[in-house]
């Protein structure tokens, strides 16, 4: 529905703080977003992605590329044939190879209503547990880690504890760049009561650089570290007694274990490789600080000991009852949307709905609420398992929702070439050209972000609406209502009668409370019963929501558990070594989040401002490690793994420790030549206990990629080069800008095979200078810059702002069209420089404009930044950054 006019409260897309956003759309169709000031979350807030969110609805412009119908083969078709086919081919997989040859994997970004429509068809219909999600990569170990300690996977705090506590320690957690909104609120808590900050991170990332205290911590030594604490605080006398007395069971065993391997603080720094200071000083501040709330997340979960080290730091909380209470607890915050909701609904392999498992009782349960033809009575394959059953042949249908496999699973070649010889792969998302879309048989339209109506859980148990403010693009239809249809058309249209989406949370909810008597922590009964009116009205509140009763903020505070005997359960931890061999020569990979890209860049990559903060691919190195191989700052390199190998830019700094590597997670075959970082990790290191994948300690070798030629490219389509060099794509006003490199002859002008599919119209004007090795055509269609290319002998081009704004131009002047192949402006002086990448996207502020200005007005603080450039005045989520800059630019001075 479009709802001109209008503002329509709903939630962001991207991480799993659950930010409310306010969205109206204009009579002309214009979209503008701004942050919900009532939404719990974030107060009115918005980190630069979710200030972009109205950049990213551009279905067909700028090879945005919204699927907009049902295909089949390729092949356009309607829906109902359609679902015709995808039926027949799933019942026919079914009664040939049985249910276990069928697989489901879903995304964390689905709402509640897709995941808990697909889980039932599979769980209950179809008869297989093989419906995984993205969500394996992402928490699977702090639901591993809940359970075991809680007895249930669940979250015991609240956003508010974060303001409330006395210190706050984050561990593996870049919070400044994977949930800014809850940075800026933990900084505020900082400048308003004196929070104390503790980072627990091997990189010095901006977080770090905010923080009183960084533990830089060998990678892989986290449950050490929180080994020690426990055997410190048990030493000191700094339990809490009374609350381990009633309220926990397995200290003994959990402090024998921790004092095996971590008997004193110079036991922990030895191993950590810090400094015995750092640890005597943490652990002090832990002890002294009444109210502690422990937040991880991706540092900790993508681990091969993920599990392990999420109990080692709930052992500290219960040892000392810092649990239950306002300001203090274990806080994971999980990296997608809706990765709480998919755990409500058992969207993973090893969970049934409303969190139960596949007890038999359990099972039996919720057999009979569905009233189930075939209900899976053991858990199915997890993520990594599910890939390779698929290669082996054994699993022979895939339907993936919402996802892109092909790029963010490890040994994503493998995961490809299974794909690629499965005989039924199945793909319902918004977009049309993703990686793994390419390896379909059957692409199904969904609706996007805007087009959404449903509910999310963000990470402290808040559900939200997603509401609809525009129609759906071409034929796209909801996940629920796609496989809803499916199961109709399978011959069990009597348990998927839903034609809305409240239909299908009333039902949702009504099995959170079925046979629970206080039992389960996820009950939501009091919403079963909601009207359609209700439901579209329903305002953001977290669960528990038992029947008669309202929102439950905190839980524990009674120190009644969901264990067995009601006590919250001590695990005992021991230290891993590294999952994989380091041979000689090689460094440990590292991947995660930047600030301003999200997932695989299906939205994100749409947006020009958001494209322009890190516009290549980038692996951060230390300067002792790029000077023994001999790699350069902004130079390039290959980077190689025993799983595959990539080429990136290269970025020397300190922020990476000596033997580490850091490369971010983004890039697809769609944005960059090989960057693609599922390639270069294998998926043989895995969590015994969560099934997740270590995605932070691969070994990796790096060597100098030294091209003999560099050029560019701005063109208004999207163009994927195809030689075996290199070259990076990003969205820039009007068109993309391809960056390019490349060993061998300087490819002449006329040859444009290795450009496949750039073929625009108009007059070429173009100018080459072999003695100097310089190329450049450029077209031009009436008054218009189609496209233009610059490619010269050595790394010799001219700055890119002024071209690619002419994309963006209404038309070109004289002057334009005499200087497009100088490549600068008419009158603009030769070796003008592009003001650089941009560090604060909301004002389109590039890092060499802000080092002009700090060096120029002698700025010395972020206010003063702020009111000379605006910059780090809106959303705050280069604030950090702007430190950074600022802290370099002094060190300058001094030097």
């Amino acid at each position: 529905m479009a709802d001109a006019g209008r503002d329509i409260r709903t939630t962001c897309p991207y991480c799993g703080v659950g930010c409310g956003v306010v969205a109206s759309v204009a009579a002309d169709g214009t979209v503008a977003v701004r942050g919900d000031p009532d939404h719990p979350a974030n107060s009115g807030r918005l980190c630069s992605k979710g200030s972009a969110l109205a950049e990213t609805l551009v279905p067909n412009e700028r090879g945005g590329g919204r699927l907009l119908h049902p295909e089949i083969g390729g092949r356009r078709v309607g829906w109902d044939t359609a679902i015709a086919e995808v039926a027949t081919r799933l019942s026919r997989t079914v009664a040939q190879h049985g249910p276990e040859s069928v697989t489901f994997y879903l995304s964390g970004q689905l709402l509640t209503e897709d995941y808990y429509v697909a889980n039932k068809l599979m769980k209950g219909f179809i008869g297989s547990a093989n419906v995984d999600t993205n969500s394996r990569l992402c928490m699977a170990s702090s639901v591993a880690g809940h359970k075991r300690g809680f007895g249930a996977d669940t979250v015991p705090v609240t956003y508010e504890d974060l303001e409330l506590a006395d210190l706050v320690v984050l561990v593996g957690s870049n919070l400044a760049w994977c949930h800014p909104v809850l940075y800026q609120r933990l900084l505020a808590a900082k400048a308003a009561r004196g929070t104390r900050i503790v980072v627990v991170d091997p990189r010095r990332t901006a977080t770090a650089d905010g923080a009183d205290r960084h533990l830089a911590i060998r990678a892989g030594t986290d449950a050490l570290l929180f080994n020690g604490l426990l055997t410190h605080l048990h030493d000191a006398g700094l339990t809490d007694g009374v609350f381990v007395g009633k309220h926990a069971e397995g200290e003994g065993e959990a402090l024998a274990a921790a004092r095996a391997e971590a008997p004193d603080p110079a036991a922990v720094a030895e191993r950590c490789k810090i400094s015995v200071d750092d640890v005597s000083g943490f652990y002090a501040e832990f002890a002294t600080a009444e109210r502690v709330v422990t937040v991880y997340s991706q540092g900790v979960n993508q681990s091969s000991q993920g599990t392990d080290t999420v109990n080692a730091i709930l052992n500290v909380h219960f040892l000392t009852g810092r649990i239950g209470r306002p300001g203090m607890g274990p806080f994971s915050v999980t990296g997608q949307p809706n990765a709480m909701g998919g755990r409500e609904v058992g969207g993973l392999a090893n969970q049934l709905a409303a969190h139960m498992g596949f007890g038999a009782e359990e099972v039996e349960r919720v057999g009979r609420f569905w009233r189930a033809r075939r209900m899976a009575a053991r858990p199915g394959l997890k993520a990594v398992d599910l890939f390779r059953a698929v290669e082996r042949g054994e699993i022979r249908a895939v339907w993936i929702m919402g996802t892109n496999p092909a790029v963010s699973m490890p040994d994503a070649g493998r995961v490809r070439r299974a794909l690629a010889a499965c005989g039924t792969v199945i793909v319902s998302d918004c977009i049309a050209d993703t990686d793994t879309a390419r390896l379909a048989h059957i692409r199904l339209p969904a609706v996007g972000w805007s087009e959404k109506d449903g509910t999310v859980t963000n990470s402290d148990r808040t559900i939200s609406r997603q509401r609809a403010f525009l129609p759906p693009s071409g034929e796209a239809r909801p996940d629920w209502w796609i496989v809803t249809q499916v199961a109709r058309a399978m011959g069990f249209a009597d348990a998927f009668p839903y034609e809305t989406a409240a239909a299908v949370f009333r039902e949702h909810a009504a099995l959170s409370a079925f046979e629970n008597d206080g039992r389960r922590a996820f009950d939501i009964g009091a919403l079963a019963d909601l009207s359609d009116a209700e439901f579209e009205t329903l305002a953001p509140a977290a669960w528990p929501r038992r029947a008669g009763q309202g929102p439950q903020r905190r839980l524990f505070g009674d120190g009644r558990f969901f264990t067995g005997s009601g006590r919250a359960r001590l695990v005992p931890v021991r230290t891993a070594p590294l999952p994989r061999p380091l041979p000689a020569g090689t460094l440990l990979l590292n991947s995660g989040r930047l600030r301003d890209q999200w997932h695989t860049m299906t939205r994100t990559g749409l947006s020009p401002r958001l494209s322009a903060h890190a516009p290549e691919p980038c692996l951060d190195i230390h300067p002792a490690d790029a000077a023994a191989r001999g790699v350069a700052d902004g130079g390039l390199a290959r980077v190689t793994t025993a799983a595959g190998e990539a080429l990136v830019r290269v970025r020397v700094t300190e922020a990476v420790a000596e033997g580490t590597l850091f490369l971010p997670m983004h890039w697809t075959d769609r944005f960059a030549a090989r960057a693609v970082i599922g390639r270069l990790i294998d998926d043989e290191a895995v969590d015994p206990h969560s099934g997740q994948p270590d995605l932070k300690r691969m070994p990796a070798a790096v060597e100098p990629y030294r091209p003999t030629w560099t050029g560019f490219l701005l063109a208004r389509r999207p163009v994927e080069p195809a030689h075996d060099g290199y070259w990076a794509r990003r969205v820039v006003t009007g068109g993309h800008l391809v960056e390019l490199a490349g060993t061998g002859r300087l490819p002449a002008l006329e040859e444009l095979a290795w450009l496949p599919g750039f073929a625009p119209d108009g007059a070429v004007v173009e100018y080459s200078d072999d003695a100097r090795g310089v190329r450049r055509r450029a077209w031009l269609c009436q008054d218009r810059l189609e496209g233009c290319l610059f490619l010269a002998a050595g790394d010799a081009l001219p700055p890119r702002s002024w071209l690619a704004g002419l994309l963006a131009a209404d038309g070109l002047d004289a002057g334009d069209r005499a200087a497009v192949l100088a490549g600068r402006a008419p009158g603009a002086a030769a070796g003008t420089a592009d003001q650089g990448r941009i560090v604060c996207s909301c004002f389109g502020v590039g890092l060499t404009r802000l080092i002009a200005a700090i060096r120029d007005q002698g700025l010395t603080s972020v206010p003063e930044i702020g009111r000379a450039l605006k910059a780090g005045t809106n959303c705050g989520s280069c604030v950090p950054e702007l430190k950074e800059v600022l802290q370099h630019a002094r060190q300058r001075e001094v030097a």
